[in-house]
């Protein structure tokens, strides 16, 4: 006689149904929190304090560095331009006395002709000679000359050093020059000291004013 049984497979599939879900529920969860970690491990590593401190030190330093060089290199420079400027003003008249040098070899050798010789128009010819030389060297350097004789004085060019009377010219001309006048460029370098003209008239004049100022005062 054959028995037969009878299984009721509803209560097997339902445990294994459960037991799977169950698996299917905890696997995910095991498998974030492992991920995450290692997320957290990969991107959330401190970097060491000491290592920090001593890169900035490293970078102060060199900072420091380049300041204390370019320190040093704007002190050499200002004694570069010091050392300049002394030099040019030491020498800043090298060419032009180098101009003047010809002009004394030419006095020396003329001084020395007038000694040795008897004829004194020579010696005159010869300062002539040296005198338009050193007028010449002169202009080289833009000083120029200027007559005042017979112009009408100009307190701007001109410094009266008396006054006489004169027929021969108008009142307040030039009748003649203690020293010539020159100029640099358009400045004037030096004023002319002349002579200045006044007629007999302006002479009466100024005497009379004075006579009638003593009068008022007595």
């Amino acid at each position: 006689m054959v028995e037969v049984r009878v299984v009721d497979d509803s209560d097997s599939n339902k445990d294994e149904k459960v037991e799977a879900e169950s698996k299917a529920t905890s696997e995910p969860e095991g498998g974030l929190t492992q991920k995450g970690d290692e997320e957290i491990e990969e991107t959330g590593q401190e970097e060491d304090p000491r290592a920090l401190l001593e890169a900035k030190e490293t970078e102060v330093a060199e900072v420091n560095d380049r300041l204390l060089r370019t320190q040093a290199e704007f002190e050499n420079y200002k004694k570069r331009i010091q050392r300049e400027k002394e030099d040019t003003i030491k020498f800043c008249n090298e060419s032009l006395l180098r101009e003047f040098l010809p002009v004394v070899d030419n006095l020396e050798m003329a001084l020395q002709h007038g000694k040795d010789s008897t004829d004194p128009k020579s010696l005159t010819e010869g300062v002539e000679i040296v005198l338009n030389q050193f007028l010449k060297t002169l202009e080289k350097f833009s000083v120029t000359g200027f007559s005042s004789i017979g112009e009408k004085f100009n307190p701007n060019r001109h410094e009266a050093m008396m006054q006489i009377e004169d027929n021969q010219y108008d009142s307040n001309s030039i009748v003649s020059e203690f020293q010539k006048g020159y100029f640099l460029n358009d400045r004037l370098l030096r004023p002319a000291k002349v002579t200045v003209a006044i007629s007999p008239s302006d002479t009466n004049t100024n005497t009379n004013t004075k006579n009638e100022d003593i009068t008022d005062e007595k």
